[in-house]
């Protein structure tokens, strides 16, 4: 093939950032990434995320963004629906991840994706906002919208996540 691209990208042990994050309420974990404090997580590196800024991050809720490329693509042409799952994934985890003391962990229990329309090259930035809608001592419930810039929907999720409490 004549027209083979290739991309590059790297990324730090994500062990020491966890070991150094232990003592810090998730919203202070998040915003010390944001700083630069502390090196992203590698999956951000993969899909080409934008980092989010300090004020991304505020008690239950998070915002992460993409623009769409070519290499995220599906056979069919538009950015793979797995990539949207993993954009709100990481919205409304954090969102929840905001909420939470220093020491306490979750994990995604499930997740719920509704499609709307295409991402393709040349299509606006999205933005993945979530949102807590409700949060127990065992359990956590968010919500996350990818609009672009005006507002246009191009998919929503839920999410339930277990506290992992020590």
């Amino acid at each position: 093939m004549t027209d083979a691209r290739t991309r590059t990208y790297t990324w730090q042990d994500p062990a020491q950032t966890l070991e150094r994050a232990r003592n810090l309420s998730g919203l202070e974990y998040l915003r010390a990434m944001a700083r630069g404090e502390l090196p992203g997580p590698p999956i951000a590196a993969v899909l080409g995320m934008a980092w989010p800024a300090p004020e991304d991050f505020s008690e239950g809720r998070a915002v992460f963004r993409l623009t769409p490329r070519e290499d995220l693509y599906n056979p069919i042409g538009s950015v793979h629906g797995g990539v949207y799952a993993t954009l709100l994934d990481s919205a409304v985890g954090c969102a929840v991840q905001t909420t939470l003391p220093a020491g306490v962990g979750y994990t995604t229990l499930e997740l719920k994706v509704n499609y709307v329309r295409p991402l393709r090259v040349g299509g606006p930035e999205v933005q993945a906002v979530g949102q807590v809608v409700a949060s127990t001592r065992r359990t956590a419930v968010a919500e996350g919208r990818l609009v672009d810039e005006a507002g246009k929907v191009y998919a929503y999720a839920s999410t339930t996540c277990l506290i992992l409490r020590p």
